[in-house]
């Protein structure tokens, strides 16, 4: 079995407060059903031959032209006028950094490990979810969906990271909160935590790397 030299981790419902916590939120605060908004994607996808959020998170599309889509879809599903302008603002506010992720992290670069951040995210959205950790004192790399085109559980984004690391995947440990995420990963040899709490998530991680 071979040394792991790396560990690469997701960015949101990782290293921040679970993604469903804040999109949850954003439903209450907007009146939007769960099933409305999820027929409200599938209709927007469609009519313009894509997923919306896929697109949005490879740079295919623009936040706006995200809205504009899903916007549009809803108002249609449920009736009334919806505008989703200030979802990036809203979204946002529901996301919290997750400080004992982030410090286990930080004490794994510290241990001499190298470490890689691995994120389907939003190209408007960079600038306020970096500012949410030390991103650049802990990763080395990062690898974001919006700027390579691809997104997890795509085989090709984990190819591009592990081919910017410089090592095969026998050496990597991978972190995500998407169990499909881990899948994938896998699948390129890399061993993998699928993180449910901190406590769970940290132990496995000791585990893996002891």
């Amino acid at each position: 079995m071979s040394e792991i030299v790396a560990v690469v981790s997701d960015f949101g419902g990782v290293l921040t407060t679970p993604l469903e916590t804040a999109f949850l939120e954003f439903q209450q605060e907007h009146g939007i059903p769960l099933d409305a908004l999820g027929r409200a994607i599938g209709a927007a996808a469609a009519t313009n031959g894509a997923h919306p959020l896929f697109e949005l998170e490879k740079g295919r599309i623009s936040e706006l032209q995200f809205t504009e889509q899903l916007s549009s879809a809803l108002s249609d599903e449920l009736g009334r006028t919806v505008d989703l302008g200030s979802f990036a603002a809203g979204f946002g506010t529901g996301l919290k950094p997750n400080p004992g992720m982030i410090e286990k992290m930080r004490a794994l670069r510290d241990r001499g490990l190298r470490m890689a951040l691995c994120t389907n995210n939003v190209r408007e959205w960079e600038a306020r979810w970096r500012a949410m950790l030390p991103v650049d004192e802990i990763f080395e790399l990062v690898v974001d969906s919006a700027y390579v085109g691809m997104r997890k559980p795509e085989p090709g984004i984990y190819a591009l990271t592990l081919e910017r690391l410089g090592l095969p995947g026998e050496q990597c440990l991978f972190v995500d909160d998407f169990e499909i995420n881990c899948s994938a990963a896998a699948e390129h040899g890399m061993t993998t935590v699928w993180f449910r709490d901190n406590d769970q998530a940290i132990e496995e991680i000791d585990a893996a790397l002891a």
